[in-house]
């Protein structure tokens, strides 16, 4: 064993810590037994939601050729595994989730800053998710029961731009996901280990369908019509690829709070290369084929997987569908009584709907938290050469950083 970890695990047993700074949630583990399975779950849930799927459509629009398109989400997340392999480390060897291996950083008191940035885009980002999941719950209520319908109508039934049944899915959808959060880790991992391979199926599924019906060769790569030229499409790549890494800065900075669960590195680090570039490697490929073959098969290209279940004009695939998109969309995980209700209160139905608003959506998340993991790779790689005191992170008698902040 590691006798820096044994030292670690010896001094959690002997210390009490203050309830001030720990409680359950956030006192380091003693027990640490997730598998790479588990942390490659934990990424097919993230990479097979409805907001990825929409991300990596949403590219198209940028008058990218589709090889482009291919090319700069295999790159973005390249850059996506080897941040995560950075922000994973200091957790998982610790056995802290993100809030409290901050305190090495920035302070005991000073880790609320942080900790309140990441409160602020949790708000937002629940919000989304939970919207995007209830259009497919809405989807999948319209598909069984039609005689529904006039309550989708904004102007007779709506309130602040949604309808009465669009409310009613969102209220499901955030109550769903709330009481996931509430029963526990242990929950979310059985949860989240059959959700991802679950997606898969249909969406590989999804795929054969289009394509039989579309005919491989009415297939093509060109969506965007009129494509850049080559040299002007070169900075334009940099931006596709920028938006990638956005979307998943959330889950990049949050990764500590799963990774601490792992039994080892080793096995971290295997689960984060099967579920980022080998598992977005094999997402990528089946939704640039899927949304190839929409053009052919509904006379126009549809990168919304939502919309694209609206299309099917077999009721018992759309059914299916509907039900395995409200199951990508309902894995958000990291998100407390507070942000759960702030998130209704910014109306995500209303600015989070069109490639321009996410790709600006994703621009101010990447530029919120791009700093705060510069600042704690830097903080635990260089300033304290990964030698962090455990306890001292959850007792306030010597209120001191432990990684010397005049060095950051």
């Amino acid at each position: 064993m590691n006798p820096l970890k044994w030292q670690r695990k010896k001094r959690i047993r002997n210390e009490q810590f203050d309830p001030s700074l720990c409680n359950e949630d956030l006192k380091p583990l003693k027990c640490q037994k997730w598998n790479a399975y588990n942390i490659f779950a934990v990424w097919m849930t993230d990479v097979h939601s409805v907001a990825g799927y929409l991300t990596a459509g949403s590219l198209f629009s940028l008058r990218l050729a589709g090889w482009q398109v291919l090319a700069a989400l295999i790159l973005g997340i390249l850059i996506v595994h080897f941040c995560c392999n950075w922000v994973a480390k200091p957790s998982q060897v610790t056995g802290v989730p993100y809030p409290v291996i901050n305190r090495a950083i920035f302070g005991i008191r000073g880790a609320n800053i942080p900790a309140l940035l990441r409160g602020s885009i949790a708000i937002a980002w629940y919000g989304v998710q939970t919207f995007l999941a209830s259009r497919a719950l809405l989807l999948v209520l319209l598909k069984f029961f039609p005689s529904l319908s006039f309550l989708h109508n904004v102007q007779s039934y709506g309130f602040l731009g949604l309808s009465l049944l669009g409310w009613c899915s969102f209220g499901f959808m955030w109550a769903a996901q709330a009481a996931l959060f509430w029963m526990g880790m242990e929950a979310i991992k059985k949860f989240i280990d059959w959700a991802g391979p679950a997606v898969y199926v249909v969406m590989m599924a999804l795929a054969f369908y289009l394509v039989a019906n579309a005919g491989i060769h009415n297939l093509s790569l060109n969506f965007s019509g009129d494509p850049l030229p080559f040299g002007d499409s070169i900075p334009v790549m940099f931006t596709a690829i920028a938006l990638v890494v956005s979307y998943f800065s959330g889950p990049m900075l949050n990764f500590g709070d799963f990774s601490r669960y792992a039994k080892s590195w080793g096995t971290v680090k295997l689960g984060n290369l099967l579920g980022l570039p080998v598992n977005f490697l094999f997402f990528s490929l089946l939704t640039v084929l899927t949304t190839s073959a929409t053009l052919p098969v509904f006379g126009r290209l549809i990168t919304d997987p939502i919309e694209i279940v609206e299309q099917i004009g077999n009721q018992t695939a759309a059914e299916w569908a509907g039900l395995t998109v409200v199951i990508a969309g309902g894995t958000t995980f990291v998100v407390g009584m507070i942000t759960a209700i702030a998130s209704v209160l910014l109306t995500p139905w209303n600015w989070y709907n069109d490639p321009t608003a996410i790709h600006f959506a994703l621009g101010v998340l990447g530029a919120l938290i791009g700093p705060l993991h510069g600042i704690l790779v830097s903080g635990y790689y260089i300033a304290s050469k990964q030698t962090v005191w455990v306890s001292d992170l959850v007792q306030p008698r010597r209120e001191r950083t432990l990684l010397v902040q005049q060095r950051i």
